[in-house]
């Protein structure tokens, strides 16, 4: 049952205006205050954060320029042990200081136990699953006091014992929650290839009235030679390519003038790409919406 005391998630007004943004990362604090970009909001992974210290310092003068998204990587909602309340006491504690005007985690799991992984691992899709992801997103809105949204992961193989979609998984944990979902174009481009899927019908799939955000972002190509398939890995490191900004075009006819993130942490370029990178996602925004 949805929590109606939640916070609905508070688009800032400028965000109509420009809903393109960027992550934040470590090799782009003092670039992003001296150039200012024209862009919408940062993104950044609160964990980053955790402890204090000089990332502290550099998240306060990005934010004094830029609207911030919390994108968390650590809360495991697919873990049937339950979010930490450490870890989630550190990111409202972050909250609290830096304002963000939403945040975000992903449906998979990465700890049990005591073990952390650094992979955000896939989930059987079936009731079972459905029913830890929901948990553990009505525990965290519940500690945080706010609508989360949560995002559909890469995944590189599939469970045979699969009772839904995962776009099915996604609407309906939305729609038990309360939650939004953000809507990773690139991912469902990259598992669309490896299981031989429509990422249209994913994209059709999704009820429009829970997508809060999108991610974009590039992937890599591996060739397994004993079979000489090629498998797409979701690396961060690369731009988007040409196939993923056909599906955003896609989704955007559908969704609207949404949040979309230009995701890049691996093999970072200079900001001047990042910033390019956005531009397109804005040129195509408002080639679709006529804007």
């Amino acid at each position: 049952m949805v929590n109606a005391q939640l916070t609905p998630i508070s688009i800032p007004d400028s965000l109509y205006a420009d809903p393109v943004g960027i992550g934040l990362r470590h090799d782009h604090y003092e670039s992003i205050v001296e150039a200012k970009p024209e862009i919408g909001f940062l993104e950044v992974h609160p964990e980053n954060y955790f402890g204090g210290g000089l990332n502290h310092h550099h998240l306060e003068k990005a934010r004094e320029l830029y609207p911030l998204s919390f994108h968390a990587v650590g809360l495991s909602f697919g873990s049937v042990d339950g979010v930490c309340e450490t870890h989630l006491s550190q990111i409202k504690e972050l909250i609290n200081i830096f304002e963000p005007f939403q945040f975000s985690d992903h449906a998979s799991w990465s700890a049990s136990g005591n073990a952390h992984l650094n992979d955000l691992l896939p989930l059987p899709y079936n009731a079972e699953s459905l029913n830890t992801l929901c948990s553990n997103v009505y525990k965290t809105q519940d500690f945080l006091g706010c609508q989360i949204l949560i995002e559909n992961p890469s995944t590189y193989i599939a469970f045979k014992d699969n009772e839904m979609e995962e776009y099915e998984l996604m609407n309906a944990i939305a729609k038990e929650t309360g939650c939004k979902i953000l809507l990773d174009i690139n991912n469902i481009y990259v598992q669309a290839h490896n299981h031989k899927q429509d990422p249209y019908k994913y994209i059709e799939s999704i009820k429009s009235e829970y997508v809060g955000e999108v991610h974009l972002a590039g992937f890599t190509e591996f060739v397994e030679n004993d079979k000489n398939e090629t498998i797409l890995i979701d690396t961060h490191s690369k731009p988007v390519h040409g196939p993923v900004w056909d599906l955003y075009g896609h989704a955007i006819e559908q969704l609207g003038k949404v949040p979309t993130l230009i995701e890049w942490d691996d093999d970072l370029p200079p900001l001047n790409i990042l910033v390019d990178e956005a531009n397109k996602a804005r040129q195509l925004m408002n080639e679709k919406l006529g804007d």
